[in-house]
């Protein structure tokens, strides 16, 4: 009999990929080579522009960009990972007190503007505090993943760091960034406040991370996609998930916070169209079961 043939991931360690990686679970019709990256998020513009992996975890915002941009990949509604964002948007404090309102014409850094983090926190200031987006000095560090997006901000100088230009007074405020340092205070006053009353307006968890296939691949071998979605599932359902779960499974679990993401992103002109969740899940859905 012929050995199983191989296929190359890229997943983070969290308690429901552990069952994937120890073999806990695990396929009778091909074995699964594991690609360490830390922190995972460094190989995604392998996945991104190289075609790196069989199946990958993806920034959201990363994979709606390459969506629009006409990339061909597919998406499983299988969340890796999701967070509030609000205590990730820090000012330094030794420069006088910095709410989310006076952030308009400020200088604010982000790692690169595509980050997921910061479209979160983006669309979080301008729906719920009235932020001009557009009157901000946006200073990054990073190339988008995908090279198509026009990237029209203030890039850092180079050997710059977020974190040390901030407390170095260099930048009013960081996003997708936190510090333990005692200079570093939340934009949002308390964050976790903060957090705790957009859920109980938006009752979801902001999506980060989910999981992409090669559109191709699942075109030409539906099954092999849907082993994949049974294993992730097999592998989830094997460990209990917190309330509420900052990594839900199905299209239906998912819609509310990726439409809101998509909206989010689409307002920022980070997409040169709008996308719907059903438009996300188009290659996947009878994968899925729906």
């Amino acid at each position: 009999m012929a050995a199983p043939r191989t296929l190359k991931a890229l997943l983070g360690n969290y308690p429901y990929t552990a069952p994937l990686k120890t073999g806990a679970v695990k396929s009778d019709k091909f074995d699964i080579a594991f690609t360490e990256i830390v922190p995972v998020w460094d190989g995604f513009k392998g996945m991104i522009r190289e075609n790196k992996y069989d199946f990958s975890e993806m920034a959201i915002v990363t994979y709606l960009l390459a969506r629009a941009y006409g990339k061909k990949f597919a998406l499983l509604p299988a969340t890796m990972t999701g967070r509030f964002q609000h205590p990730w948007a820090i000012y330094n404090a030794t420069k006088g007190e910095l709410t989310p309102r006076d952030l308009n014409g400020k200088k604010v850094g982000i790692r690169s503007f595509t980050t997921t983090t910061g479209a979160w926190i983006r669309g979080i200031l301008a729906e719920d505090y009235g932020v001009d987006l557009d009157s901000i000095d946006w200073v990054t560090f990073e190339d988008p993943h995908v090279q198509e997006y026009r990237d029209t901000t203030t890039r850092a100088p180079a050997g710059k760091k977020i974190v040390p230009m901030l407390l170095e007074g260099e930048l009013d405020a960081v996003l997708g960034e936190t510090s333990d340092d005692p200079r570093a205070k939340s934009i949002f006053g308390d964050p976790h406040a903060e957090a705790k009353r957009w859920y109980a307006k938006h009752k979801v968890v902001p999506v980060n991370h989910m999981v992409i296939l090669r559109a191709d691949d699942v075109r030409a071998d539906p099954q092999t996609a849907r082993e994949i979605w049974r294993l992730l599932l097999e592998a989830k359902r094997s460990v209990p998930a917190p309330e509420p779960d900052p990594a839900p499974f199905g299209i239906e679990a998912n819609r509310a916070s990726l439409q809101l993401i998509a909206d989010y992103i689409w307002r920022q002109k980070l997409i040169p169209r709008p996308i719907s969740v059903d438009e996300m899940f188009e290659e996947t859905r009878d994968t899925v079961g729906g």
